[in-house]
């Protein structure tokens, strides 16, 4: 029966896990401009035109009917744009039953060229996304089906339904977790005492960590919406490692002081493994995109918090269980019987060298695929294939593009936008990008021009009288959402499309440059949701180079101070190398783009794997130290950690696999993408790290005493 102190952590965990529910907001935030924040220097262009061409956001409503023309089709659009027009945070509604379509500029933003559906142009001010939206849907949910079938995009819309993505994960799958680790770890150890301990120690963890970072003015994020989980298995990791050397420990028959000595046997690898994990995250804090710097802080603090708890919780609840029968059975002592039948069944005895050959032939066949990992994916990858929302998506994208771009353009002589030979080369340019088949509708200063120019005696004057007359507030000042307030440079919004698109972001708006220049215009800035979505394309892929790279180097250090053996440090980071080889080689095969949530899944497994070698190579040198022969010492090791090492695989590919249950694809992504290098890394540190750092210590094989006779070893080894 649990005694009292467990209760005491037991009523601590459940008082501060109603703290979170009641005290932090746990709806995740998505940053309106594409995952960037206004302090990142990738927006600071896009944020710069927004204030020199002020325009409110656009959401664009597809109404689609059999008959255009008919007059139910038209009262229900014209009902449809008044109602929307009434809502609170809607600043106008432009539509086919109110706006002229015949016209150059409404006639390209209103009409389709399906000619069987018409847009509303919804303009929209700075109202929170989680109140407008829900308000518009109203709308759409009344109408839709009455005649018309609706469909809506616009970066507010889709901003608001990722939000609510994340948040639906974030709570459904961090209490699924909870009960999946739980069954899992039961089935495991078998030891309720284990469980409650297990489970009271994670959940204590994931609370102070949450409650943490809401205090320092962090809130639930992009990335941060899976923190949860992040702690929950940091914090196992170091359960399972105390957990097996206290079961070792105790089927030596020291009972008395078994909690004490595992803590003090596993305290050293585990701070190892917190240090890289925690310098993993913190290396994340170099990034420019604002999520990813969340989770850099969010996961260095976690790491912290995960090793306190482990070693302060956790502890109680290992003094509070008596012995039982498996304890014997469970030391790891009697399991090294011959060669490599420590994980018997598991793996076969013999052709030891033929696993680890196989194992490198499966990373070098996985590492083309890392370059055909896609960083840049089309917004429509973040929905499902074939949900209604997608197909909405891909409906209006298909009419007029669905992904903004700003180009700010100016004459290359300097000329105002003004004068004759500007207009030219701007309708040049105009008709050049609406030629381009990455383009939809474009809209320019030479449209409001030509617009102006449709009223009454307004062709008996010059583009500059034009312009002064729509400068007065009748107009409400529209010339300023296009030309700037000296008249150089004028204002080019680009309606990019996204489905089907073969070319990087970065190549489009390259090409886009080019169309300019080829009708005497230099394109002075470049922003909007297309270009962010570009960069943050580059970014990720950056991350995965350098950032991945980055923790390898650190890991050297790391390995060396470990083992204190250069071959063993060379064996830990060419097997690890193996980890996000295989994860992004994977995906990169399977053609599962690798977007901003999907992208620190490689972190993720890399840690793991340095998590379970750090455990290996600490207690194999311990035992070197002890005077043990080297083949002994990684066998016996091996025998002791294959199953907590193969447990803890189980329990986290268990708790991530719920995430392949996720309405959201990023969110399965990124699950498929951490049970993948975990198991990764489990294999490799059972059977290609042993093999690799024990080769010169002729471990192997109790012919291989030396270097040369470990060849010929090895050769027997796979030939047998």
């Amino acid at each position: 029966m649990t005694r009292k102190p467990e209760w005491v952590f037991v009523g601590l965990a459940a008082a501060l896990v109603v703290a979170v529910i009641a005290g932090v907001d746990l709806s995740p935030r998505v940053e309106s401009d594409f995952f960037f924040s206004e302090d990142d220097p990738q927006l600071r262009a896009t944020v710069e035109i927004t204030e020199r061409f002020p325009s409110p956001e656009q959401l664009i409503v597809r109404a689609a009917a059999s008959d255009l023309e008919s007059d139910a089709y038209r009262a229900t659009v014209r009902e449809m744009t008044k109602v929307l027009a009434d809502l609170p945070g809607v600043i106008g509604v432009f539509s086919v039953t109110k706006d002229d379509p015949r016209s150059p500029l409404w006639g390209r933003l209103l009409l389709n060229a399906d000619g069987r559906s018409t847009n509303l142009v919804v303009q929209v001010d700075d109202t929170d996304p989680a109140e407008l939206v829900p308000a518009i849907e109203e709308v759409i949910d009344r109408f839709d089906g009455a005649g018309v079938d609706l469909d809506v995009s616009g970066v507010p819309w889709v901003m608001e339904l990722i939000r609510r993505y994340l948040y639906r994960d974030f709570i459904t799958f961090s209490v699924a977790a909870l009960l999946v680790f739980g069954v899992t770890v039961q089935i495991v150890y078998r030891r309720w005492g284990v469980v409650l301990g297990t489970l009271v120690a994670s959940l204590t963890a994931c609370a102070l960590t949450v409650s943490t970072t809401h205090l320092i003015g962090m809130r639930i994020g992009l990335l941060t919406a899976n923190i949860v989980t992040i702690v929950f298995v940091l914090t196992l990791s170091h359960i399972v490692f105390l957990t097996s050397n206290w079961t070792r420990i105790r089927g030596r028959g020291a009972d008395d002081g078994a909690v004490s000595a595992a803590m003090r046997e596993t305290f050293r690898a585990s701070i190892w493994c917190m240090v890289t994990t925690f310098s993993g995250f913190l290396s994340l804090l170099l990034a420019s995109a604002r999520p990813l710097r969340d989770l850099g802080l969010a996961g260095a603090i976690g790491t912290v918090i995960a090793l306190i708890v482990a070693y302060s919780v956790y502890p109680v609840f290992l003094r509070g269980m008596g012995p039982t029968p498996e304890d014997a059975d469970e030391s790891g002592e009697a399991t090294v019987r011959g060669r490599w039948s420590d994980i018997g069944a598991l793996l076969p005895v013999r052709h030891r060298g033929a696993w680890l050959v196989g194992i490198g032939c499966v990373v070098l066949a996985l590492a083309p695929g890392v370059w055909l990992v896609e960083t840049d994916p089309p917004l429509v990858s973040y929905f499902g294939a074939g949900s209604e929302l997608r197909e909405g998506l891909e409906l209006i994208d298909r009419d007029g593009g669905s992904s903004p771009l700003y180009l700010v353009v100016r004459d290359s002589a300097g000329r105002r936008v003004d004068t004759d030979e500007v207009v030219d080369e701007m309708w040049a340019l105009q008709e050049a990008l609406e030629s381009d088949p990455s383009v939809g509708v474009v809209l320019s200063p030479v449209l409001l021009l030509a617009e102006a120019r449709r009223q009454p005696l307004a062709g008996l004057l010059g583009w500059s009288q034009l312009l002064d007359i729509l400068e007065t507030p009748f107009f409400s000042g529209i010339v300023r959402s296009f030309i700037s307030e000296d008249r150089l440079e004028g204002l080019f919004f680009v309606r990019m499309r996204e489905v089907g698109r073969t070319e990087s972001r970065a190549d489009a708006v390259t090409r886009m440059r080019d169309h300019a220049r080829e009708h005497g215009l230099d394109v002075v800035m470049v922003g909007g949701a297309y270009e962010l979505q570009g960069q943050l394309g580059r970014l990720i892929a950056r991350s995965l180079r350098f950032g991945l790279g980055g923790l390898l180097l650190l890991f050297v250090g790391i390995a060396f101070v470990v083992s204190r053996r250069p071959g063993w440090t060379v064996a830990m980071i060419a097997v690890l190398t193996g980890v996000p080889v295989v994860v992004l080689g994977g995906l990169g095969y399977l053609r599962l783009p690798v977007d901003i949530i999907t992208s620190p899944a490689a972190n993720v497994a890399l840690a793991m794997g340095v998590d379970s070698m750090i455990h290996l190579v600490t207690r194999v040198r311990r035992m070197r130290e002890a005077g043990s022969p080297a083949r002994e010492a990684w066998l016996t090791a091996r025998a002791q950690l294959w199953r907590p090492i193969l447990g803890a695989t189980l329990i986290i590919c268990a708790g991530f696999g719920i995430f392949s249950l996720s309405a959201f694809p990023p969110t399965q992504r990124f699950g498929i993408a951490v049970i993948l290098g975990t198991l990764t890394a489990a294999m490799m540190t059972l059977v290609a790290l042993p093999f690799a750092a024990g080769w010169k210590d002729g471990m192997s094989d109790g012919r291989m005493e030396g270097w040369k006779d470990g060849i010929g070893g090895w050769k027997d080894g796979v030939v047998e």
